[in-house]
């Protein structure tokens, strides 16, 4: 049974500094222990759950029949009041990792905590100073936190990579890896692999040339960093511009969490839009390797395959979103549910389309034929004129993740059935001032959202329609349960064979997170991060003045 820590009276004058203390549960998590996670479904590791992207937990206390019984077993709450970095509003966007009845998890702001997962209470409180005036695209928010060797790993919105000690919260080491000047920021959740931490970088709206990066666990020395846009020469930059500085401010920055595969030894990350993200015309080609998935040896950095799933994209379809790995018989498949409202069903040991499949529910920007090719249909071509399409540039899909249940051979995917309308604006690189190429209205009316269920051949099970889009991720267990929030505030649990919605739960502000589930003592907990107000303007500007704030809820059947 884990021994739990009564933590001291938080000190909120200490800023930029740790207190409190926590179990020293995290020493034992090692490599070889996220490798075999799903073998310990009372914890939640790494930030998919398992390296295998699927948010698949085996836990089935809580299951079809029981669902309608869930009740809050506690709230953390920690407010924010002040000024903020950036000049857009916050939200609570993490996914919890728990540790044998630990929760880490990391806020807007540069925010961490240690909390008792059996009973809320903050255990530790972390705080890393970060300038107010910070350039961000889309609000003030961090995905997650990573743990091991007795250390959590958090990027900050200031583009530095931390480790700090699992059991008092204090920073042990500190590098940066981006320029803040020039608007490269830090969102993503890291991933453990081996010795090192694995990092993406943020701020392609800005111009900023997107990279991967690898550090060494103990002491935040440089492995090795992959840039996602070819440099003149190397391979790839013959469908960049072969005049001026397009690829050096092209984008394709990987702000969304790596998953991998050991057998193949390759990390599989998406990569996000081209920069300028709607004026084409400078930067005429394919522009690799945007919107693609890419296929990275871990040990090198070495890109091994890319797919591009929307070349030369003029409507700011980032391909950032989670791979999802699985078999299916003798294939190594992936897949990967994009913003452009395609799902591509990928070989992931050599990239291959096996298959190609529309989730979306209007899509009107271009059509993907089985073969992958890609016809444009609707783009921001002329200077100053509108043009309407679907969805819009936050996507049939935002960056929050399906998921994959192998008992029920059903992927579960969060819609959004918007529409925008952009108009080119020629705009000169600065940096640090958004390099969009565009003026944007995304629709306020007509917008609707979905749980849709698919299976791997691209055959739809179910669907279930909400009034709002589908911004939160998807979380599915062997309860044969799938967990999803809304805008407005619910929390849902769905029979996962059926659709049928066995639960809801009213949490006062918007889902836009991770839900992650979890034991202590035999009792199983979904814990969903609520907190609303990031980029609402990009995918649901009618929520705008909605509820807000934040607060992370803790759920379970009566004891």
């Amino acid at each position: 049974m884990t021994e739990y820590v009564q933590a001291r009276p938080i000190n909120f004058s200490e800023l930029s500094a740790a207190v409190g203390s926590a179990p020293a549960v995290a020493e034992s998590v090692t490599y070889d222990r996220i490798l075999r996670a799903r073998a310990e479904p009372h914890n939640w590791l790494t930030y998919y759950g398992a390296y295998d992207g699927q948010r698949y937990s085996t836990l089935d206390q809580i299951n079809t029949e029981n669902a309608k019984r869930l009740v809050p077993a506690w709230v953390f709450q920690f407010g924010a009041s002040g000024l903020h970095a950036g000049p857009s509003t916050y939200a609570f966007e993490a996914a919890p990792v728990v540790v044998d009845g630990v929760m880490y998890v990391s806020g807007w702001d540069g925010w961490v905590w240690a909390i008792d997962a059996r009973t809320g209470q903050n255990l530790w409180i972390y705080k890393h100073a970060i300038p107010f005036d910070t350039s961000l695209c889309c609000g003030n928010v961090n995905r997650g936190v990573a743990v091991a060797q007795g250390k959590v790993f958090v990027v900050t919105l200031n583009a530095h990579v931390l480790a700090l000690d699992a059991t008092t919260g204090r920073a042990v080491w500190d590098t940066t890896y981006g320029d803040v000047r020039a608007g490269e920021s830090a969102t993503v959740a890291p991933l453990i692999v081996k010795d090192m931490v694995i990092v993406g970088s943020s701020g392609g709206e800005f111009g900023v040339r997107g990279h991967l990066d690898a550090f060494k666990l103990e002491t935040g020395e440089r492995v090795w960093r992959t840039y996602m846009v070819p440099k003149p020469g190397e391979p790839g930059s013959e469908t960049w511009p072969s005049d001026g500085e397009a690829w050096a401010r092209g984008g394709g920055n990987c702000w969304i969490t790596s998953t991998f595969d050991p057998e193949t030894n390759l990390l599989y990350c998406g990569t996000g839009n081209p920069g300028p993200d709607f004026d084409g015309e400078v930067r005429p080609g394919d522009n690799l390797y945007t919107d693609s998935v890419v296929a990275i040896d871990v040990d090198t950095g070495e890109m091994r395959w890319h797919y591009q799933c929307t070349p030369h994209d003029l409507w700011d379809y980032d391909s950032t979103m989670e791979c999802i790995l699985f078999d299916q018989g003798d294939q190594k498949l992936l897949a990967h549910f994009d913003k452009n409202g395609y799902c591509f069903i990928l070989d992931r040991t050599n990239g291959a389309l096996v298959r190609v499949f529309p989730f979306g529910e209007r899509i009107t920007w271009g059509e993907i034929t089985p073969d992958g090719k890609v016809t444009p249909k609707v783009y921001p071509d002329k200077e100053g004129e509108p043009v309407h399409f679907w969805p819009g540039p936050a996507g049939a899909k935002e960056w929050c993740h399906a998921a994959y249940n192998p008992r029920t051979e059903l992927f579960y995917v969060p819609v959004q059935d918007v529409g925008a309308e952009v108009t080119r604006r020629r705009r000169q690189f600065k940096e640090s001032i958004p390099y969009w190429g565009a003026s944007v209205n995304v629709d306020v009316e007509d917008v609707r959202g979905f749980l849709k269920a698919f299976d791997v051949t691209g055959k739809e099970a179910w669907r279930w329609e909400s009034n709002w889009p589908i911004s939160s991720s998807v979380l599915t267990t062997a309860g044969d349960l799938t967990f999803v929030g809304e805008p407005s505030g619910e929390f849902n649990a769905f029979n996962a064979r059926t659709g049928e919605l066995l639960w809801q739960f009213q949490t006062g502000s918007g889902n836009h997170s991770n839900p992650t589930t979890y034991t202590v003592d035999g009792r199983q907990y979904i814990a969903v991060p609520v907190g609303w107000g990031s980029w609402v303007e990009g995918f649901a500007p009618g929520m705008l003045g909605g509820q807000h704030g934040d607060a992370l809820f803790a759920f379970a059947l009566p004891e």
